[in-house]
This record gives structure tokens, sequence and C-alpha cells, in this order.
């Protein structure tokens, strides 16, 4: 099943390599168990985040991904929002480059689709692990 990429009001970014970053995303559905199916990206900006929060989640914050869940059983599927103003952002405050910023978000969103939580303060360091694990992977195959 693909794994597709849409923009809204921004540019997909020009070091993004789509094949690779494909791949890994496929290979961590499956050390999950997991298999892939539709998996929409919508790479979008602040107003298009807020407004999907506002929307849906009655939150009234901007954020870096807004993941739809549409899996049936082991097949993962959704709509991924990523808002890259956001990501921007916050590959500053973390002193990370954005490519590598990006990729944890999107990768954020899958490890969601595979059912890893990140409500608790205990779940969020489970979270981070998991995103410091499958980066480190991609790391090989692409550069930052």
């Amino acid at each position: 099943m693909p794994i597709t990429y849409f923009t809204e009001n921004v540019s997909l970014p020009k070091q993004f390599k789509k094949q690779p970053v494909n791949q890994w995303i496929k290979d961590t559905i499956r050390s999950y168990g997991k298999k892939t199916g539709n998996i929409a990206y919508i790479f979008c900006d602040d107003e298009k985040i807020i407004e999907l929060n506002r929307q849906y989640l009655h939150h009234d914050y901007y954020t870096d991904i807004i993941t739809f869940d549409y899996t049936e059983g082991d097949k993962l599927s959704g709509d991924l929002y990523v808002g890259l103003d956001t990501v921007q952002r916050n590959a500053k405050i973390f002193n990370a480059k954005f490519l590598e910023e990006l990729c944890r978000v999107m990768i954020h969103g899958i490890l969601h689709l595979c059912g890893v939580k990140d409500k608790t303060e205990q779940e969020r360091r489970n979270m981070t692990s998991e995103e410091n694990q499958a980066l480190e992977i991609l790391q090989k195959k692409i550069e930052f």
C-alpha cells in the first residue's frame, strides 16, 4: 500500500528524500508486527494545523503533528498532518536539523498508529526512546 505526500500552503523540503523515508516507515511498521496500509502525510502551515486542532481535538494551540487513525486490524492507515512551521520552530528550540526534526515528527505519528502512547511521563520517555531508535536507523540511509 502507498505512502503518499501532499502539501497545503507549504512546499515539501528540498532535502526530503521520499524513497529511503518510505522504506524506513515501512520497516518501522513491520518491526511492530503490522502492515502498511494507506498512509498520507499532509505537510501544512500553522493555520491549517490550528484549524484541525480546534475542530477535531478542541485544542487551541499549534502542534507539529495530528494523526487521524484509520487502521483496520493490523493494517495501519491514517492521515498525518505535519505542521512544518512548528517543526521548524521546534528544530531551533531542540538545536536539531530541520530534516531530523521532520523525520522525528513523521515517525512519531507512525508510532502512534502502531500503538505507542505518550500521555504519561513514562509513556513520553518510551516514545522518545522509540523515536530515537528509529532515527538511528534512518540516519544510516540519509544525511540530516
